[in-house]
């Protein structure tokens, strides 16, 4: 099956920027009345860059050791030139990305693209920014990403208008306006020092710094961090990210799931790559910090959960406190545990997306239409019409009435998809949820410790009651909750589900069933991923011995 996919490497490697970053570019052509053609492209396009995402994924997992892609845009060798790299862990993220990307425009379908202008060209844009964060391997252009990235989550969180939006939107944009700042002023001191912004580069550089410039490294690295705290929504850093998340409207509250997973991905793939074995006395330098900082992150999150009213605010929350497990369990420094941190992470982003999209319908519900805006009373087929009992009747095996109430088709949907998001949210058995933590846990049972006891560190004891407890307050906040939107609403009439509305959720939803289902090989996957991580060797080597293709003679 690879052999069609490596025919077309490398130049495959580039289809998830080239391809939104033109169709962006072509919508904005487009007049505002052919508003049905626009959506048809942004979806359609979205759905190719899936396609190329899950072709690069099979591609990077072929062979006995994995594939790894090389691509030289402006073909000049490294570190002169920009590079693109493709390794297991940069398809996982591609993949995860452009799964809640496809879910999101196919829900923005039903009603929310109507809500203002360009927003399928900034909806491109964003996803040509996500992309591109997770194949470059240069750090100036994992900048010239970010901020592509943030630029389009600029407009898609006014998108809507509104009050709520106007005001999160200039705190979310101060302060990533800071965080670009300090991203900056981290690259600058680390050209300084290594000479290259090349992510291979400086770590061949790291091990060799000079002793009495090892603390301006350090400095470097904590400045640069700090900015990926922010996007990673790190406590006590993260105060922007409910306000934010929870004002804007459905689909990009969804993709935004995938934002703070980029500031994980930057922090797993530099600080395994700069300070591993390899970085001499800077070996495993900042570990415990990303473990304390993980778990107040964890307990940060947990916390906004309780006492989250909201489903949108309980989503934002949620999001802070999936980031705050996987940072704690990066810090641990250990293969083991990073594979079951990258089985973990795409179940926790598609339940986080899938929340965001689930309270949107259960607020239209809520409040019966009565408050909704124009865009959203458009007249689309419902699965309500199709589902609806002819009798609100409940019937025994001879056909006689029951005291009691019919739930409708609709309301069981809805339910049953909230009852798979807490599953996975909570960590808990049979979803992928509770098998990503079993998963990081175990492994981190192993680790040799100073206790002479049990030898388990003290820090992995706190993991371990942290991820009980964290994930017991998940539960209890999404119970409650769920009891009040379902349990509880008898009085209401059916709620109004789309189907343009219904197929984003059950997509995943199914895309977290297919994650458990498929533990086996995902878990493969995911540990030959980590073990690439913790042995960089390979991608330093990769990247570095990367030659330019010779020119055709004329």
């Amino acid at each position: 099956m690879t052999d069609p996919i490596a025919a077309l490497m490398p130049h495959l490697m580039l289809a998830p920027i080239a391809l939104p970053l033109l169709t962006a570019a072509w919508l904005l052509f487009v007049r505002e009345e052919h508003e049905r053609l626009k959506l048809t492209v942004n979806i359609a396009s979205t759905a190719l860059s899936l396609l190329v995402s899950v072709a690069l994924l099979l591609w990077s997992s072929s062979g006995s050791t994995g594939s790894f892609g090389i691509y030289l845009p402006g073909n000049w060798p490294a570190p002169f030139g920009i590079v693109l790299v493709l390794d297991r862990l940069t398809a996982l993220m591609l993949v995860t990305t452009n799964v809640v990307a496809l879910a999101s425009a196919v829900f923005a379908a039903a009603r929310w693209y109507r809500a203002g202008v360009l927003y399928h060209s900034l909806f491109q844009f964003q996803l040509m920014g996500l992309c591109g964060a997770f194949l470059t391997a240069d750090l100036f252009n994992l900048f010239v990403f970010f901020e592509i990235m943030l630029a389009a989550s600029y407009g898609l969180l006014l998108h809507g208008s509104g009050q709520a939006r106007v005001q999160a939107g200039l705190h979310y944009i101060a302060i990533n306006l800071v965080a670009s700042s300090l991203f900056l002023i981290g690259a600058a001191m680390l050209y300084g020092i290594a000479g290259t912004l090349n992510m291979a580069d400086i770590a061949r550089a790291v091990g060799q710094v000079a002793a009495h410039d090892r603390g301006l490294l350090h400095a470097a690295a904590a400045i640069l961090a700090v900015a990926f705290f922010i996007k990673a929504a790190v406590w006590p850093l993260n105060f922007w990210l409910a306000p934010a998340y929870g004002a804007a409207v459905a689909p990009v509250g969804a993709l935004f799931a995938v934002l703070t997973k980029v500031g994980i991905y930057s922090l797993l793939r530099l600080w395994t790559l700069w300070f591993g074995d390899g970085a001499g006395s800077s070996a495993h330098w900042g570990g415990a910090w990303l473990v304390g900082a993980g778990m107040a992150t964890m307990v940060f999150g947990a916390l906004g959960m309780l006492a989250s009213q909201r489903l949108t605010q309980l989503a934002s929350h949620a999001a802070i406190l999936s980031s705050g497990t996987l940072l704690a369990a990066l810090g641990l420094g250990d293969a083991a545990v990073t594979a079951g941190l990258l089985y973990y992470l795409p179940g926790s982003t598609l339940a986080v997306a899938c929340l965001f999209l689930l309270a949107d319908v259960v607020r239209r519900w809520r409040n019966d239409g009565a408050t909704l805006a124009p865009y959203e009373r458009e007249d689309t087929p419902f699965l309500t019409a199709e589902l609806r009992p002819r009798e609100r009747l409940n019937l025994d095996d001879d056909e006689q009435i029951l005291v009691g109430r019919v739930i409708h088709a609709t309301t069981a949907l809805l339910g049953i998809a909230f009852l798979l998001t807490t599953l996975v949210i909570a960590g808990l058995p049979p979803l992928s949820g509770f098998i990503g933590k079993f998963a990081m846990l175990a492994s981190a049972l192993r680790l040799p410790g100073s206790a002479p006891s049990d030898g388990v560190p003290t820090a992995t004891w706190l993991l371990l009651g942290l991820m009980l407890v964290t994930g017991l307050a998940a539960l209890l906040a999404l119970v409650r909750v769920g009891i009040q939107h379902f349990w509880a609403a008898h009085d209401r009439h059916a709620p109004q589900l789309r189907v343009l509305e219904g197929l984003p959720i059950a997509g995943l939803l199914g895309a977290c069933i297919a994650l458990a289902l498929y533990a086996g090989a995902a878990t493969r996957f995911t540990g030959d991923a980590a073990q690439a991580l913790y042995t960089p060797a390979h991608y330093i080597h990769g990247v570095m011995a990367a030659q330019p293709r010779e020119r055709a003679a004329p």
